[in-house]
């Protein structure tokens, strides 16, 4: 094995390490490195300490869309494509570097997942490479928010803009006001 091949393996194991890390799936990792599946399965057990989650990826564009994900999702996005117009980074390098900005905007209440996976933040970019999404400004905010390709964007108001009625309102905040009414 020449020493090139040899570094660029380290390289590989590194990535696979870091993108096992942020909560990668099996099929980007397989994706994004040379590494065999095999190698990728030990590493992740190594890692984490369990098998890696089966399953399909993501694969509609409708999960973008819907209100709090499409916040969290136009979060992600608008530091993507900063970072790729400003930033001189692409590919990988540029999903990861967004989405741990992403993280340290929208961090997870401790024991808490962020509402964005890597894998979503991952196929996310997918989506707007292949132009099935794109982003619409907000007629009333100005901030730029993830909509699909052929909807109509002319009047485009967002989520945070126009929020719908039931937003926030989830069993678990439910049960949070309940808590905190039963101890006062």
């Amino acid at each position: 094995m020449s020493k090139k091949s040899v570094v660029t393996e380290a390289q590989e194991i590194r990535l696979a390490i870091e993108l096992i890390n942020l909560g990668a799936r099996l099929q980007l990792l397989e994706s994004e490195t040379t590494l065999s599946r095999e190698r990728l399965l030990k590493l992740y057990k190594e890692l984490k300490g369990v098998s890696p989650p089966k399953g399909m990826l993501p694969f509609s564009t409708d999960w973008f869309i819907t209100w709090q994900p499409n916040i969290h999702s136009s979060l992600f996005i608008n530091i993507y494509n900063y970072l790729v117009e400003h930033a001189g980074i692409s590919g990988i390098e540029a999903v990861m570097k967004a989405y741990k900005l992403y993280l340290e905007q929208a961090e997870p209440e401790s024991g808490e997942e962020a509402v964005l996976s890597l894998t979503r933040a991952w196929t996310l970019v997918r989506f707007f490479e292949s132009k099935m999404l794109q982003t619409a400004c907000c007629k009333e905010c100005s901030g730029h928010f993830v909509v699909h390709q052929l909807d109509l964007h002319n009047h485009y108001v967002c989520g945070l803009c126009h929020m719908p009625s039931r937003a926030g309102k989830t069993k678990k905040a439910r049960d949070a006001a309940a808590s905190i009414a039963v101890a006062a």
